[in-house]
């Protein structure tokens, strides 16, 4: 069984590689004993957004009610003979990772069914379930038999979450107004966005990343090195999406260089180490 286990731990480990190097190198940053917890929720919620994201010629509800089911029927049996449903079961049982944070995050993935236009109650509760859960997912493995620590950082672990979503959704919008049918921020317009209405999100985005900062300087040190070069990586893609006008917005997907993304790691490794986070 444990040879079984660190075969589906991999496995999730080449989810996380394959499909956010950003997450990645920060997960690879993270304290030792951290690493395959987070790959394991990692791989978890990507397959998860997978199916509602680019699954087009399936019947999307079926896999992921399927999905679901069996997410749960391998938490409760402690055995998935899905490898990422397998190593997300040991993390659960293993850290104690609430349902109800599971649960929420299902809640969101069902949202994305269908095409969709969010108010703000919508919104902030798409936002809950997609990303801040993931955030406290992760608190919960750093803080394992601390509940205290956890009460104290869990607002901090929800607003870096929200952040991250935030600036996926400025990223993914042409693909998710004209491919998806999805508008995520309430005061978009998808017949008119302009350039007004993208200083207002970026606004809002930039006071989540502000008032996530203070919990990322508290972490312990085992785990702030990686959760803070995630925060810098995405904190670089919202500088870049910021300077770019709507139309290149709308047309192209932007993305960290490679040279900028090991500039951030040395940077990012030297504020670290000299608590200047």
């Amino acid at each position: 069984m444990d040879l079984y286990l660190q075969t589906c731990i991999k496995t999730s480990k080449v989810f996380t590689k394959k499909y956010s190097t950003s997450f990645s190198k920060g997960i690879s940053m993270l304290g030792k004993k951290y690493r395959d917890p987070v790959y394991a929720v990692y791989g978890f919620v990507r397959i998860a957004d997978e199916i509602v994201d680019t699954f087009h010629d399936q019947e999307k509800e079926i896999l992921l009610r399927a999905y679901i089911k069996e997410t749960y029927d391998s938490i409760d049996r402690g055995l998935g003979t899905n490898p990422v449903l397998h190593s997300f079961q040991w993390a659960v049982n293993e850290y104690g990772i609430s349902r109800d944070l599971i649960k929420a995050f299902f809640d969101s993935m069902l949202m994305d069914l269908e095409p969709s236009r969010h108010n703000k109650k919508t919104y902030e509760q798409y936002i809950f379930g997609s990303a801040e859960v993931v955030g406290l997912m992760c608190l919960q493995i750093f803080y394992k038999g601390e509940p205290d620590k956890f009460e104290e950082l869990k607002l901090y672990a929800c607003k870096l979450g929200e952040a991250f979503q935030k600036v996926n959704f400025l990223r993914d919008i042409h693909a998710d107004l004209k491919e998806r049918e999805r508008v995520y921020f309430p005061e978009l317009k998808p017949e008119n966005f302009t350039p007004e209405t993208k200083r207002i999100i970026e606004k809002d985005i930039l006071q989540t990343f502000s008032d996530s900062k203070d919990g990322i300087r508290s972490l312990k040190k085992e785990a702030r090195f990686g959760v803070y070069l995630a925060y810098q990586y995405y904190f670089k893609l919202f500088r870049i999406i910021s300077k770019t006008d709507v139309e290149t917005l709308m047309q192209h997907r932007m993305s960290v260089s490679t040279a900028s993304k090991l500039w951030l790691l040395l940077s990012s490794y030297l504020r670290n180490k000299l608590n200047l986070v």
